[in-house]
């Protein structure tokens, strides 16, 4: 099969699967040797195995545009194109953190824009931490909750053109969408009164403004305590340095008054000699 897409494969959005990652892109992948030993005749059925090693996710760093292995299993399941079953799998995989990131971003790719939310938004209430490579080559952490909201939002990531999506407001307007009910949303729900139904939009509006400031405050807290913990350390460090040097300037006098110290014998007796040999 090459680099071609498989023969049976839909076309997204009029085009070539594959087209939706840029050409120089395409092009850096396929010379990749991630590509050419990892990813042949690589299957549906077997891409899990390969999803499961992930360890970062990532479009590609460095001059020489080198691609990260989570862009070219992107490429590949748009080459091969997976049932749907398959990828609603690989979301709701709990255990494996980068097997979901995967499956998020096959689907806000290929999904039409009413499967986008559908399938993605659950994934607002998972926190956990995701390590991402950007184009410099260095690592940053983000979370799993951050990079679904990037992928509904943002028009690029992981250096890949996003497909437009519709807005939600507009699918909930048609009928499309039921209105967003966050984890939040549902414990204060339970805390409710039973005439709770004749809340009125604006107060369903500021719970969910609630929700989005406290997953913001909950993310900063951890981004705190991580700065928090770097500056103690760097701060152990300088400590320890001081210490050292202190221990070394401490030293130097002491040698520098015992030489003193061994000195004045000697000039008082060159000095009685010096007299001596006067008389």
């Amino acid at each position: 099969m090459a680099n071609r897409t498989v023969k049976d494969a839909k076309s997204i959005r009029g085009t070539n699967p594959q087209y939706l990652i840029e050409k120089i892109i395409r092009s850096r992948i396929y010379d990749s040797k991630y590509w050419k030993e990892e990813c042949f005749a690589l299957t549906a059925e077997l891409m899990v195995d390969k999803a499961m090693e992930l360890r970062y996710i990532g479009g590609v760093h460095g001059g020489f545009i080198y691609p990260t292995p989570f862009l070219c299993l992107v490429l590949k399941m748009l080459q091969i194109q997976p049932e749907k079953d398959i990828v609603v799998e690989f979301i709701k995989n709990e255990e494996f953190k980068y097997v979901r990131a995967l499956g998020a971003f096959y689907m806000r790719l290929t999904g039409s824009s009413v499967d986008c939310y559908k399938y993605l938004e659950p994934l607002y209430n998972d926190n956990r931490k995701l390590r991402r490579q950007n184009r410099e080559g260095q690592f940053e952490i983000v979370h799993v909750d951050e990079f679904i909201d990037e992928l509904l939002r943002e028009e690029r990531l992981c250096d890949v053109i996003l497909p437009r999506i519709q807005k939600r407001p507009i699918l909930e307007e048609n009928n499309e969408l039921e209105p967003k009910i966050s984890a939040l949303d549902d414990d204060l729900d339970e805390d409710m009164p039973s005439d709770d139904e004749n809340v009125d939009v604006e107060v369903k509006e500021n719970k969910r403004e609630k929700d989005r400031r406290d997953r913001d405050r909950k993310r900063d807290r951890s981004r705190e305590r991580e700065r928090r913990e770097k500056d103690r350390k760097r701060e152990r460090s300088r400590s320890r340095d001081r210490d050292r040097r202190r221990e070394e300037n401490r030293r130097e006098r002491e040698l520098v008054e015992f030489i003193e110290v061994f000195k004045e014998p000697q000039k008082l007796w060159t000095l009685s000699r010096l007299s001596e040999g006067h008389h």
